[in-house]
């Protein structure tokens, strides 16, 4: 069985937790991981890039000059590609570069992301934080408690309701709900910090699947 420990708000040993076996034993699937992350990475891409053809541009409605006769290669329209000011050929357009995966393979790779941060001991468990702050150094104060470095994800379900607003200027430090997170949000912070609520809630997402991954 994998314990891990649940710290208090002073950064000490309050309480063990034992983690499925099932889950977070074994190696790393980086297959379903490497799916995911180039899913979400796709959806992000904007798609806004936009090129005019020959029916966009302006002009063109005459014929150049005749068929014949003048020594030049045969023209039709000035809105011709081959023509200065003309159209664009194949150019880009406005698209969706978004798709999906299956649920099964985003709930797999919410799983495999947090048995790495388990086994890279980059994620750290907390009781539930009760306790308000009024000021982002009080919580800033709490962080540095912990010993958190780098880039660090929150998941702090079940926390006072002054968190989020005391959280939102911290440099590097981003707090989501744990229904919301993904595998991509887990694997492009350094450390991940959740709550005991927030970590029994992924635990029903990765074995129950019932919510959006």
């Amino acid at each position: 069985m994998i314990t891990i420990s649940v710290l208090d708000k002073n950064g000490r040993k309050a309480e063990s937790m034992d983690l499925p076996e099932e889950i977070f034993g074994g190696s790393i699937n980086t297959d379903v991981l490497h799916q995911a992350v180039v899913m979400y990475q796709a959806s992000l891409r904007q798609g806004t890039l936009s090129t005019k053809g020959r029916n966009d541009v302006s002009g063109g409605g005459k014929k150049p000059f005749r068929q014949k006769g003048t020594g030049q290669a045969r023209a039709g329209s000035t809105r011709s590609p081959l023509w200065k000011g003309g159209g664009v050929i194949f150019g880009p357009l406005p698209r969706d570069f978004g798709y999906t995966i299956p649920r099964k393979v985003r709930k797999a790779a919410l799983r495999e992301s947090l048995k790495a941060k388990c086994q890279d001991n980059d994620l750290l468990c907390v009781a539930d934080i009760k306790d308000s702050f009024s000021k982002t150094k009080e919580f800033a104060k709490f962080l540095s408690g912990l010993s958190l470095s780098g880039k660090v994800l929150a998941l702090l379900d079940g926390s006072h309701e002054s968190i989020p607003r005391v959280s939102r200027n911290i440099p590097r430090f981003s707090l989501k709900r744990s229904q919301d997170v993904t595998a991509y949000d887990i694997l492009r912070s350094k450390k991940l910090l959740v709550s005991k609520t927030a970590f029994q809630s992924l635990l029903v997402r990765i074995k129950n699947g019932s919510t959006e991954e």
